[in-house]
């Protein structure tokens, strides 16, 4: 099988015969409109259409012909300017319709492009999977063979492609075209100035420009413009501004450099860069891999307080580390001072990287910080962390849903802004529920959920879980009659969480008014392994 020629073609005000009244159909008027063609909906009045067909035709995007199909459509139903004839017709009834291959058939003898769903042996083309940038189109085909494959072929394609691409194949459209406008004006001024010669009056009689030295421009012009699109690298040329092509151009005009300095572009992509990472529950073996190479390219990092030293020992030598000095009182204006770092440190051209505890947006204010570096013209990479509040009971052998016994998880705060007591939840008995920093206002909260309004048994199991994943890892497990007593006799190892519900006693049920164990072992049997070799 000979391969198809592929093109692009301009479908402005085309018209474009849809038959069928299935969802595919939707999705090729869609396709109709995207291309700037007027699509015909051809279908039997009581035909059940698509909701979003339907939509698309009470907002008269979409014109609806209620009626079979009848073979004068072909010719009646297009432009005048082509005396009727449809510029292309969609067939989505499927292969196996016997209308399909008469459509196919009439539209051959006419050579109208057709399209049959499912039936390649009927189509005379078929549409492509297409990456749209502006003016930047890339298609796939697999010529029939299979769309969910050439789909997933054009998103690996686009994920290849760097940003802003399309903006960069515009700008530089943009320079072949006023390169084009000004030889051409350069041109009519010669002619003129040869006319004024014949008149005996020379405007620019000092100056001598012949037709070998326009051409020459011309070239040379040309040249540069069909280098740097052949050889520079595309990350290069999507950071092309329209800045650029000012100096390009005029640049051109006055010596031959072109004005565009591949250093100065590639100095832009080294400009200051911010990176929110999530440092999971604190074990550095529980980073994820992204996480660990934005630490060791760091060259400023601005850590959370409860941090883990074992993390912060990966960050290299060359790098700053600063700690946020949160403390009761002071956590607006430590959040303030870690921002003003961060912009100080991207301003200098500083790879910035903010690591914060667990997860950024689980309660680690990730889209605040998102939202002020944006707005100072840094867009944020954003990395997610294992957050302890699914990982801690892992942990601690708690599996926070189980069946017949819990079938969701509520992740809560216990500490609201400004120190506020927030409101926890009502009492579900197939639910978990985990509380983030609530252990310094511990009392107040067992009595709220212990309290008429939210009616949590007091004998319900929990489990406070502090430096989950560390070595020095405690649990402590008991019942909400028991856990302030406990917890107060024990005392505090920051960073600690507390679980509640049934789940808690899934694997271990005791009945001690509370049990406290030592240490994190789970990555032990892991370590034996290093030494395995593997074949």
């Amino acid at each position: 099988m000979a391969p198809a020629l592929l093109a692009a073609i301009d479908s402005s005000s085309h018209i474009h015969l849809i038959v069928g009244s299935n969802p595919l159909a939707g999705a090729r008027c869609t396709r109709s409109i995207e291309v700037g063609a007027r699509p015909l909906l051809i279908a039997p009045a009581d035909a059940n259409l698509h909701y979003g067909l339907t939509k698309r035709i009470d907002e008269k995007e979409v014109e609806w012909i209620k009626r079979e199909f009848g073979d004068e459509d072909l010719k009646t139903l297009g432009r005048d300017e082509v005396d009727g004839v449809v510029d292309a017709v969609f067939v989505t009834l499927g292969g196996k319709h016997p209308l399909s291959t008469h459509i196919s058939t009439l539209c051959r003898k006419l050579r109208i492009p057709v399209n049959v769903a499912d039936a390649p042996n009927l189509c005379t083309f078929t549409l492509l999977s297409t990456h749209s940038d502006g003016p930047l189109q890339i298609g796939v085909t697999t010529s029939g063979k299979g769309c969910k494959l050439s789909a997933r072929i054009r998103r690996e394609i686009a994920s290849s492609l760097p940003s802003h691409l399309g903006q960069a194949v515009e700008r530089l459209g943009t320079i072949r075209r006023r390169i084009w406008e000004e030889d051409h004006a350069a041109e009519l001024s010669m002619d003129l100035e040869a006319e004024e010669e014949d008149a005996g009056q020379l405007s620019t009689f000092n100056k001598l420009i012949t037709p070998e030295d326009l051409e020459a421009a011309r070239n040379r012009r040309m040249r540069w413009l069909a280098q740097i699109c052949e050889y520079w690298p595309l990350r290069r040329l999507a950071l092309i501004t329209d800045a650029d092509v000012e100096a390009v151009l005029h640049s051109y005009t006055a010596s031959n450099a072109s004005g565009l300095d591949p250093a100065t572009l590639d100095d832009r992509r080294r400009k200051g860069r911010i990176v929110l990472a999530g440092s999971g529950p604190g074990n550095p073996d529980l980073l994820t891999r992204a996480t660990h190479k934005a630490i060791l390219s760091a060259d400023l990092i601005l850590a959370d307080k409860l941090v883990p030293a074992p993390v912060l020992d990966l960050v290299p030598r060359r790098a700053t580390i600063y700690i946020a000095r949160k403390f009761p009182g002071n956590a607006d204006k430590a959040q303030e001072e870690l921002l003003e770092m961060g912009l100080e440190g991207l301003k200098a051209g500083k790879n910035v990287v903010r690591l914060k505890q667990g997860d950024p947006y689980i309660y680690g204010r990730g889209a605040e910080e998102f939202d002020f570096f944006r707005s100072h013209g840094y867009i944020p990479v954003v990395l997610p962390g294992i957050t302890s509040a699914l990982s801690a009971p892992l942990f601690a052998a708690i599996p926070p849903t189980h069946r017949s016994v819990a079938d969701q998880v509520l992740i809560c705060t216990g500490t609201g802004r400004k120190g506020a007591a927030p409101d926890p939840p009502e009492y579900v008995e197939s639910r978990t529920v985990v509380f983030l920093m609530a252990l310094h206002r511990l009392q107040s909260l067992i009595d709220s959920l212990k309290s008429e309004k939210k009616k949590w048994p007091r004998e319900t199991p929990c489990a406070v879980i502090e430096r989950a994943s560390c070595s020095d890892q405690r649990v402590i497990r008991t019942t909400l009659d028991y856990v302030c007593a406990a917890v107060e006799e024990e005392g505090s190892r920051p960073p600690g969480l507390l679980v509640v519900g049934k789940a808690c006693e899934v694997l271990w049920k005791d009945k001690q008014r509370w049990v406290v164990e030592e240490g994190f072992k789970c990555f032990d049997d892991l370590e034996l392994l290093d030494n395995v070799e593997v074949t």
